[in-house]
Protein backbone atom coordinates (compact mmCIF):
# COMPACT_ATOMS: atom_id res chain seq x y z
CA UNK A 1 0.00 0.00 0.00
CA UNK A 2 1.59 3.60 -1.41
CA UNK A 3 1.63 6.39 1.04
CA UNK A 4 1.22 8.91 -1.76
CA UNK A 5 -2.44 10.64 -0.88
CA UNK A 6 -4.21 7.84 -2.74
CA UNK A 7 -7.21 6.23 -0.80
CA UNK A 8 -6.97 2.43 0.47
CA UNK A 9 -10.32 0.71 1.50
CA UNK A 10 -7.86 -1.08 3.87
CA UNK A 11 -6.12 1.28 6.39
CA UNK A 12 -4.29 -1.37 8.01
CA UNK A 13 -0.96 -0.97 9.72
CA UNK A 14 1.68 -2.98 7.41
CA UNK A 15 4.48 -4.26 8.84
CA UNK A 16 7.38 -1.55 7.49
CA UNK A 17 5.00 1.32 9.06
CA UNK A 18 5.82 0.03 12.34
CA UNK A 19 9.62 1.01 11.55
CA UNK A 20 9.55 4.32 12.44
CA UNK A 21 8.17 3.31 16.14
CA UNK A 22 10.90 0.66 16.78
CA UNK A 23 13.76 2.77 15.50
CA UNK A 24 12.33 5.28 17.89
CA UNK A 25 12.37 3.29 20.83
CA UNK A 26 15.68 1.68 20.07
CA UNK A 27 17.14 5.65 19.71
CA UNK A 28 16.15 6.17 23.39
CA UNK A 29 18.27 3.18 24.66
CA UNK A 30 21.22 3.58 21.95
CA UNK A 31 21.61 6.96 22.10
CA UNK A 32 21.14 8.44 25.53
CA UNK A 33 23.31 11.49 25.14
CA UNK A 34 20.96 12.95 21.91
CA UNK A 35 17.88 12.46 24.16
CA UNK A 36 17.44 16.52 23.84
CA UNK A 37 17.78 16.03 19.87
CA UNK A 38 15.48 13.16 19.86
CA UNK A 39 12.78 14.94 21.43
CA UNK A 40 12.94 17.80 19.40
CA UNK A 41 12.86 15.95 15.92
CA UNK A 42 9.90 14.04 17.35
CA UNK A 43 8.22 17.15 18.22
CA UNK A 44 9.19 18.52 14.32
CA UNK A 45 7.99 15.41 13.46
CA UNK A 46 4.40 16.34 14.34
CA UNK A 47 4.90 19.42 13.41
CA UNK A 48 5.62 18.45 9.23
CA UNK A 49 2.50 16.04 9.99
CA UNK A 50 0.19 18.63 10.52
CA UNK A 51 1.63 21.03 7.58
CA UNK A 52 1.50 17.88 5.32
CA UNK A 53 -2.17 17.65 5.93
CA UNK A 54 -3.32 20.78 4.54
CA UNK A 55 -0.13 21.45 2.10
CA UNK A 56 0.21 17.95 0.70
CA UNK A 57 -3.45 16.66 0.66
CA UNK A 58 -5.54 18.99 0.95
CA UNK A 59 -3.85 21.73 -1.47
CA UNK A 60 -3.82 24.77 0.70
CA UNK A 61 -0.66 26.78 0.46
CA UNK A 62 0.91 28.39 3.51
CA UNK A 63 4.12 30.12 4.78
CA UNK A 64 1.97 31.14 8.22
CA UNK A 65 1.67 27.76 9.64
CA UNK A 66 4.18 29.01 12.57
CA UNK A 67 1.02 30.88 13.90
CA UNK A 68 -0.41 27.71 15.52
CA UNK A 69 2.63 26.27 16.43
CA UNK A 70 3.73 29.75 18.17
CA UNK A 71 0.28 29.74 19.69
CA UNK A 72 -0.25 26.17 20.91
CA UNK A 73 3.54 26.81 22.20
CA UNK A 74 2.20 30.24 24.29
CA UNK A 75 -1.00 28.75 25.59
CA UNK A 76 0.52 25.82 27.62
CA UNK A 77 3.55 28.57 28.32
CA UNK A 78 1.07 31.30 29.89
CA UNK A 79 -1.74 28.59 31.37
CA UNK A 80 1.64 27.56 33.40
CA UNK A 81 3.44 30.33 33.92
CA UNK A 82 0.52 33.00 34.60
CA UNK A 83 -1.70 30.74 35.97
CA UNK A 84 -0.26 27.92 37.81
CA UNK A 85 -1.73 25.08 36.02
CA UNK A 86 1.78 22.43 35.80
CA UNK A 87 -0.58 19.43 34.73
CA UNK A 88 1.05 18.62 31.02
CA UNK A 89 -2.27 16.94 29.92
CA UNK A 90 -4.31 20.45 30.71
CA UNK A 91 -1.76 22.76 29.11
CA UNK A 92 -2.10 20.49 25.95
CA UNK A 93 -5.74 20.56 26.29
CA UNK A 94 -5.31 24.11 26.39
CA UNK A 95 -3.04 24.52 23.00
CA UNK A 96 -5.28 21.63 21.28
CA UNK A 97 -8.50 24.22 22.24
CA UNK A 98 -6.86 27.76 21.24
CA UNK A 99 -5.43 26.58 17.87
CA UNK A 100 -8.78 25.05 17.27
CA UNK A 101 -10.55 28.12 18.03
CA UNK A 102 -8.26 30.11 16.04
CA UNK A 103 -7.79 27.72 12.68
CA UNK A 104 -11.88 27.44 12.89
CA UNK A 105 -11.73 31.28 12.52
CA UNK A 106 -8.95 32.17 10.79
CA UNK A 107 -9.60 29.24 8.07
CA UNK A 108 -13.12 30.50 7.11
CA UNK A 109 -11.80 33.74 6.36
CA UNK A 110 -8.71 32.68 4.17
CA UNK A 111 -9.75 29.46 2.88
CA UNK A 112 -12.72 31.59 0.94
CA UNK A 113 -9.25 32.65 -1.36
CA UNK A 114 -6.89 31.15 -3.18
CA UNK A 115 -3.20 31.72 -4.78
CA UNK A 116 -1.34 34.22 -4.50
CA UNK A 117 -3.82 35.56 -1.73
CA UNK A 118 -4.17 32.74 0.42
CA UNK A 119 -0.57 32.17 0.65
CA UNK A 120 -0.20 35.96 2.00
CA UNK A 121 -2.81 35.88 4.34
CA UNK A 122 -1.68 32.65 6.24
CA UNK A 123 1.72 34.91 6.28
CA UNK A 124 0.11 37.51 8.02
CA UNK A 125 -1.82 35.88 10.49
CA UNK A 126 1.83 34.97 11.32
CA UNK A 127 3.43 37.99 11.78
CA UNK A 128 0.09 39.85 13.86
CA UNK A 129 -0.03 37.14 16.24
CA UNK A 130 4.12 37.69 16.64
CA UNK A 131 3.76 41.48 16.98
CA UNK A 132 0.94 40.60 19.31
CA UNK A 133 2.97 38.30 21.04
CA UNK A 134 6.07 40.81 21.56
CA UNK A 135 3.65 43.72 22.53
CA UNK A 136 2.10 42.14 25.58
CA UNK A 137 5.25 41.54 27.50
CA UNK A 138 3.06 41.30 30.37
CA UNK A 139 1.50 38.11 29.28
CA UNK A 140 4.39 36.67 27.33
CA UNK A 141 7.53 38.03 28.16
CA UNK A 142 7.67 39.56 24.86
CA UNK A 143 11.55 39.58 23.38
CA UNK A 144 12.55 38.28 26.45
CA UNK A 145 10.70 35.34 26.21
CA UNK A 146 7.97 33.44 28.80
CA UNK A 147 10.37 31.41 31.14
CA UNK A 148 8.73 30.30 35.11
CA UNK A 149 6.66 27.31 32.93
CA UNK A 150 6.47 24.13 35.04
CA UNK A 151 5.29 21.11 34.32
CA UNK A 152 4.32 18.90 36.87
CA UNK A 153 5.33 14.89 36.82
CA UNK A 154 3.23 12.78 34.00
CA UNK A 155 0.78 10.99 35.95
CA UNK A 156 2.75 11.85 39.11
CA UNK A 157 5.92 9.93 38.61
CA UNK A 158 7.93 10.60 35.96
CA UNK A 159 9.37 13.89 36.70
CA UNK A 160 10.84 16.26 33.52
CA UNK A 161 14.77 15.88 33.56
CA UNK A 162 17.84 17.58 32.57
CA UNK A 163 18.73 14.60 29.97
CA UNK A 164 15.36 14.76 28.48
CA UNK A 165 14.09 10.67 29.70
CA UNK A 166 10.97 11.83 30.17
CA UNK A 167 10.35 14.59 27.39
CA UNK A 168 11.34 11.91 24.72
CA UNK A 169 8.80 9.37 26.09
CA UNK A 170 5.59 12.08 26.22
CA UNK A 171 6.98 13.34 22.62
CA UNK A 172 7.13 9.56 21.27
CA UNK A 173 3.83 9.23 22.42
CA UNK A 174 1.72 12.33 21.71
CA UNK A 175 3.54 11.67 18.47
CA UNK A 176 2.09 8.54 18.09
CA UNK A 177 -1.42 9.50 18.72
CA UNK A 178 -1.18 12.72 16.39
CA UNK A 179 0.70 9.78 13.56
CA UNK A 180 -2.91 7.35 14.18
CA UNK A 181 -5.10 9.85 13.79
CA UNK A 182 -4.01 11.67 10.67
CA UNK A 183 -3.08 8.17 8.99
CA UNK A 184 -7.00 7.24 10.30
CA UNK A 185 -7.91 10.74 8.36
CA UNK A 186 -5.81 10.17 5.26
CA UNK A 187 -7.02 6.34 4.29
CA UNK A 188 -10.40 7.26 4.50
CA UNK A 189 -13.22 8.64 2.41
CA UNK A 190 -13.07 12.23 3.75
CA UNK A 191 -8.99 11.92 2.79
CA UNK A 192 -9.79 10.45 -0.67
CA UNK A 193 -12.36 13.59 -0.82
CA UNK A 194 -9.44 16.05 -0.13
CA UNK A 195 -7.09 14.39 -2.53
CA UNK A 196 -9.48 15.17 -5.20
CA UNK A 197 -9.94 18.97 -3.70
CA UNK A 198 -5.85 19.26 -4.11
CA UNK A 199 -6.37 17.69 -7.56
CA UNK A 200 -9.59 19.47 -9.79
CA UNK A 201 -11.37 21.83 -6.48
CA UNK A 202 -13.72 22.55 -9.53
CA UNK A 203 -14.76 19.13 -10.42
CA UNK A 204 -15.30 18.18 -6.45
CA UNK A 205 -17.90 21.10 -5.70
CA UNK A 206 -19.21 19.98 -9.40
CA UNK A 207 -20.24 16.43 -8.15
CA UNK A 208 -21.67 18.20 -5.21
CA UNK A 209 -18.81 17.50 -2.70
CA UNK A 210 -18.76 20.00 0.13
CA UNK A 211 -15.83 21.39 -0.60
CA UNK A 212 -15.38 24.48 1.81
CA UNK A 213 -16.82 22.60 4.57
CA UNK A 214 -13.60 19.92 4.41
CA UNK A 215 -10.97 22.33 3.95
CA UNK A 216 -11.77 23.85 6.75
CA UNK A 217 -12.02 20.70 9.08
CA UNK A 218 -8.73 19.55 7.65
CA UNK A 219 -7.10 23.28 8.21
CA UNK A 220 -8.65 22.99 11.85
CA UNK A 221 -7.40 20.15 12.38
CA UNK A 222 -3.41 20.51 11.36
CA UNK A 223 -3.74 23.90 13.38
CA UNK A 224 -4.15 21.16 16.18
CA UNK A 225 -2.06 18.94 15.36
CA UNK A 226 0.69 22.46 14.80
CA UNK A 227 -0.59 23.51 18.76
CA UNK A 228 0.45 20.20 20.34
CA UNK A 229 3.73 20.57 18.65
CA UNK A 230 4.48 23.79 20.10
CA UNK A 231 3.05 22.91 23.68
CA UNK A 232 5.13 19.94 23.33
CA UNK A 233 8.25 22.03 22.77
CA UNK A 234 6.96 24.57 25.58
CA UNK A 235 7.43 21.46 27.98
CA UNK A 236 10.57 20.06 26.90
CA UNK A 237 12.28 23.48 26.78
CA UNK A 238 10.08 25.17 29.80
CA UNK A 239 10.53 28.45 28.11
CA UNK A 240 8.64 29.89 25.06
CA UNK A 241 10.37 32.88 22.73
CA UNK A 242 9.21 34.87 20.02
CA UNK A 243 10.85 32.83 17.36
CA UNK A 244 7.79 29.91 17.42
CA UNK A 245 5.99 32.63 15.44
CA UNK A 246 8.85 33.50 12.93
CA UNK A 247 8.58 32.90 9.41
CA UNK A 248 11.69 31.46 9.27
CA UNK A 249 9.93 28.54 11.34
CA UNK A 250 7.44 28.44 8.97
CA UNK A 251 10.09 28.05 6.23
CA UNK A 252 12.08 25.94 7.59
CA UNK A 253 8.95 23.87 8.56
CA UNK A 254 8.10 23.43 5.11
CA UNK A 255 11.87 22.54 4.03
CA UNK A 256 11.52 19.72 6.00
CA UNK A 257 8.52 18.38 4.02
CA UNK A 258 10.33 19.01 0.59
CA UNK A 259 13.11 16.99 1.98
CA UNK A 260 11.03 14.02 2.76
CA UNK A 261 8.64 14.60 0.40
CA UNK A 262 4.98 16.01 -0.25
CA UNK A 263 1.83 14.38 0.25
CA UNK A 264 3.59 11.14 1.78
CA UNK A 265 2.58 10.72 4.94
CA UNK A 266 6.29 9.59 6.14
CA UNK A 267 7.48 12.34 4.35
CA UNK A 268 6.88 14.48 7.46
CA UNK A 269 8.77 12.00 9.57
CA UNK A 270 11.83 11.27 6.81
CA UNK A 271 12.38 15.60 6.23
CA UNK A 272 12.70 16.27 9.97
CA UNK A 273 15.22 13.54 10.51
CA UNK A 274 17.36 14.41 7.75
CA UNK A 275 17.64 18.31 8.11
CA UNK A 276 18.15 17.88 11.94
CA UNK A 277 20.57 15.88 12.40
CA UNK A 278 22.28 17.61 9.18
CA UNK A 279 21.71 20.91 10.37
CA UNK A 280 23.35 19.85 13.96
CA UNK A 281 26.41 17.70 11.66
CA UNK A 282 27.14 20.97 10.06
CA UNK A 283 26.63 23.20 12.78
CA UNK A 284 29.24 21.57 14.72
CA UNK A 285 32.06 21.24 11.89
CA UNK A 286 31.08 24.39 9.92
CA UNK A 287 29.45 26.99 12.59
CA UNK A 288 29.21 30.00 10.49
CA UNK A 289 28.43 28.29 7.05
CA UNK A 290 26.16 25.37 7.97
CA UNK A 291 22.90 26.71 6.42
CA UNK A 292 25.28 26.59 2.86
CA UNK A 293 25.23 22.79 3.49
CA UNK A 294 21.31 22.68 4.00
CA UNK A 295 20.91 24.98 1.15
CA UNK A 296 22.64 22.87 -1.31
CA UNK A 297 20.69 19.53 -0.10
CA UNK A 298 17.87 21.23 -0.92
CA UNK A 299 18.97 21.95 -4.48
CA UNK A 300 19.85 18.87 -5.05
CA UNK A 301 16.53 17.67 -3.97
CA UNK A 302 14.47 19.58 -6.07
CA UNK A 303 16.74 19.02 -9.13
CA UNK A 304 16.56 15.64 -9.01
CA UNK A 305 14.12 14.26 -6.97
CA UNK A 306 11.06 16.60 -6.59
CA UNK A 307 9.26 13.51 -4.63
CA UNK A 308 11.66 14.26 -1.93
CA UNK A 309 13.73 11.53 -0.19
CA UNK A 310 11.16 8.62 -0.15
CA UNK A 311 10.71 9.36 -3.63
CA UNK A 312 14.15 8.43 -4.55
CA UNK A 313 13.48 5.59 -2.32
CA UNK A 314 10.42 4.47 -4.34
CA UNK A 315 12.74 4.63 -7.61
CA UNK A 316 15.53 2.63 -6.22
CA UNK A 317 13.32 -0.34 -5.40
CA UNK A 318 11.63 -0.28 -8.52
CA UNK A 319 14.59 -0.64 -10.17
CA UNK A 320 15.74 -3.63 -7.82
CA UNK A 321 12.49 -5.17 -8.32
CA UNK A 322 13.09 -4.81 -12.52
CA UNK A 323 16.27 -5.98 -12.25
CA UNK A 324 15.77 -9.24 -10.25
CA UNK A 325 12.79 -10.30 -12.87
Amino acid sequence: MRHNGSYSASPRIGLLEWTPWIIGIAAFFLLPEYLSLGARILIFILYALSLDLVVGYAGIVTLGHSAFFGLGAYAAGILSARFGVADPALQLLAAMAACALMGLATGAVILRTRGLTLLMLTLAIASILLEVANKATSVTGGADGLSGIVVAPILGLFRFDLFGKTAYWLCLAVLFVGWWITRRLIYSPFGASLVGIRENHVRMVAIGSPVSRRLLTAYTMSAVLAGVAGALLTQTNQFVGLNVLSFESSGELLVMLILGGVGRIYGAFVGPVVYMIAQDMLAKQFPEYWSLGIGLLLVIIVLFARDGILGIIDRLVALVRKEAR
